[in-house]
């Protein structure tokens, strides 16, 4: 009996064990899952709150040395939760890279499979279910045999790569595939698909970083102008224009110079650029005669047959307990276009250089313009610097730009707190891009024009790049009694209003016009460099409701003149067939070149004083270049460099090198480097394009 037992065992024993079909499985499994569900769905997600439990020894232990009880609080649900989700968040990103690949094995293990024979029977008293489990149990250690027999009998991980051969090196210029085989990501898949929903990872996104600032490019706009012409001195002899102490032009040129571009033409007023540097010219005495004229004649260094007539003006300088209380109204532009870094910001910090120069008892308001205008600080005492300064920091860019409605509220705000004896002056800092409201030039114009009349003037500091609206700062500036500059640094900000805050914020005289009489029997041509949007009619020079230009304490103004010496070898102009009706001079004029006259109104008079002053050949005239004085040799160097960005339609062959040797010939005293600056700057231009690489995103 034993023997036949044991003989049918052996006979078992030989026969492979059923595989389980693939039927058999997916109900056994989706009957446990149902159970499972069925069990447990009364029950909240996550660990119930309570006690951990412990035995009874252990708990008086606990409680003796005063350790706290391990009690699942909603904070540290809270962290697991946190937790979990990282490290999900992790997985997923494995998963994807196909990170957690078995070394061992470059194919995945085979799933047992089930043999479409097996029927489960439902009727056993087992039940398919338990059946199904033995199956199952079956299958899955003959699978674990199966990967161990695997394992043990694969080499070593490093044995194993020494011995593949390495992929071939990618071609010149091509980047190597890092795809992970399709196949890899089909088990994770599989996974992620079955897992419920809270707990599947999340893909991770693009990075969509916030786009940076917007920046325009091309749309700077300025006033179209056409360089003066060459007059002849026996038919029109007399010059007359308007004094001008702007600098903007030459911060824009410096700003365009240093991004690698050439400024457009229009952009460089060449009496701007001259202005800009601080000259060592003859001071007043005194401030009953505001302002002192130093003139000088000198062979032109790029044409032989001219030459120059430079006429530099000193303004009175006054100490600063000498200048009058201040009533200041900061408008500033904070619509959508101001975002940059080198505009609100910029703004900003040189709001804060501006306020330190400025007394205890001196007073600062605050108006703000983008789609709509407001106050954001009411007339302050600079003593109340704090206040200030938090009102200041709490500016921020958007929206468009009502900023005729700005300066509105700001010259009313201004009268509001008008100091008959002190400074009334609104400083408008913007990009010049207004887009809502009033926006033509002409109704700003006249809306200026009739406010300096109740002695509030404005000055227009410009800000950025790439939508500068030049042409209509100037006018600003220039009908409101004001003078504009370009703030393209911090550093440009400590000149213009710290360095020159005197100048910029306290003018000595009001309304000065210039007007230089040629001698037709010295000068046969004539021409003025710059000034061109300032030409007054001879006419105007008399009439005292014709505006000019102002001077702030300390300004340097310098003008200069080309001349064609009557009997030169070459003329810009032939002469008339029949002569010309031209009265000859008095007696005992013939030796001057022309005669110069200056006509101002003190601030607070309505009525205007003259200076006057002949242009003669003695002291005054040099023979050579070189022996000129230095302040006349540099700021002609600076003429020069002007005129050839502009197109050196009068400079010949004169080249950025000659520009270079003149200026390094008269730097003379630099204090703050800006001599030295301008050399580098003409460096710059000797190999910039002249038009910017359009920027794209």
């Amino acid at each position: 009996m034993t023997d036949d037992i044991k003989k049918l065992k052996d006979a078992f024993g030989q026969e492979p064990p059923l595989a389980p079909r693939r039927s058999a499985k997916k109900l056994a499994i989706e009957r446990a899952m149902t159970a499972f569900d069925e069990k447990n769905s009364a029950q909240a997600q996550g660990t119930r709150p309570g006690t951990r439990l412990m035995d009874t020894a252990t708990a008086v232990y606990e409680t003796i040395i005063g350790r706290r009880s391990m009690r699942l609080t909603p904070a540290l649900a809270g962290g697991a939760s946190l937790g979990a989700l990282v490290i999900a968040a992790m997985s997923a990103t494995y998963i994807q890279t196909g990170s957690w690949n078995n070394p061992f094995s470059s194919q995945p293990s085979p799933a047992p499979q089930i043999s479409k024979d097996t029927v489960v029977d439902s009727s056993s008293g087992k039940g398919a279910a338990g059946k199904a489990k033995e199956k199952l149990e079956r299958a899955a250690g003959k699978a674990k045999t199966d990967r161990e027999t695997r394992i043990s009998a694969a080499p070593p991980p490093i044995a194993r790569l020494r011995s593949e051969a390495r992929p071939a090196a990618p071609a010149a210029g091509a980047l190597p595939s890092f795809e992970a085989p399709a196949q890899d990501f089909a088990p994770a898949r599989k996974r992620i698909a079955r897992s419920p929903a809270q707990f599947r990872p999340r893909i991770a996104e693009p990075d969509r970083r916030a786009p940076g600032y917007y920046q325009d490019q091309g749309r700077d706009r300025f006033e179209n102008i056409a360089p003066n012409p060459v007059k002849v001195a026996s038919e029109d002899p007399v010059s007359t224009f308007s004094i001008d102490v702007d600098t903007a032009s030459y911060s824009f040129m410096r700003s365009s110079l240093i991004n690698n571009v050439l400024p457009p033409k229009d952009a460089v007023r060449v009496e701007e650029l001259i202005n800009y540097f601080p000259y060592d010219y003859a001071k007043p005495a005194d401030k009953s005669v505001p302002f002192k004229a130093s003139v000088s004649v000198f062979p032109s260094p790029w044409n032989a047959d001219r030459k120059l007539m430079h006429i530099g003006i000193a303004g009175f300088d006054l100490k600063r307990e000498e200048a009058p209380s201040s009533n200041l109204v900061f408008l500033l532009d904070t619509s959508g276009s101001m975002s940059a870094p080198n505009k609100l910001p910029l703004v900003v910090n040189s709001m804060k250089l501006l306020l330190e120069t400025l007394r205890p008892d001196d007073t600062v308001a605050i108006v703000t313009y983008a789609g709509n205008a407001g106050t954001v600080l009411e007339p302050t005492l600079v003593k109340d610097k704090a206040k200030i300064l938090q009102a200041l920091n709490k500016l921020h860019s958007g929206g468009s730009t009502a900023g005729a409605e700005g300066i509105r509220q700001a010259y009313e705000l201004a009268r509001q707190n008008l100091k008959k004896d002190g400074v009334n002056r609104v400083i408008l800092a913007t990009d010049g891009d207004f887009n809502v409201g009033i926006t033509d030039r002409n109704e700003l114009k006249s809306f200026v024009e009739r406010q300096r009349e109740t002695g509030v003037f404005l000055s227009v500091l410009g800000f950025g790049r790439g939508n500068y609206n030049d042409a209509l700062m100037q006018t600003l500036a220039q009908n409101g009694n004001g003078n504009a500059a370009y703030i393209d640094t911090l550093s440009e900000a400590r000149k213009v209003l710290v360095e020159e805050a005197s100048s910029t914020l306290f003018p000595i005289a009001k309304d000065v016009k210039l007007q230089v009489e040629f001698n037709p029997l010295k000068v046969a041509e004539y021409r003025l460099i710059g000034y061109e949007t300032r030409m007054l009619k001879r006419e105007d020079f008399n009439n005292d409701k014709v505006d000019a230009g102002d001077i702030g304490a300390g300004h340097r103004v310098t003008a200069i003149y080309e001349i064609t010496p009557v009997g030169a070898k070459s003329l810009s102009v032939d002469a008339l067939r029949y002569g010309t009706s031209a009265t000859k001079p008095a007696a005992g004029k013939t030796d001057e070149y022309g005669f110069l006259k200056i006509r101002y109104k003190l601030p607070g008079e309505d009525e205007s004083k003259l200076i006057t002053m002949p242009i003669g050949s003695g002291g005054a005239e040099y023979a050579t270049v070189e022996s000129a004085p230095v302040e006349a040799r540099f700021a002609t160097a600076v003429a020069a460099f002007g005129q050839i960005l502009r197109g050196g339609r009068y400079t010949g062959a004169f080249s950025y090198d000659d520009v270079i040797a003149l200026a390094q010939s008269a730097r003379g005293k630099d204090e703050f480097g800006y001599r030295a600056e301008f050399i580098n700057l003409v460096r710059l231009a000797k190999s910039a394009p002249a038009l910017h690489v359009l920027k794209r995103r």
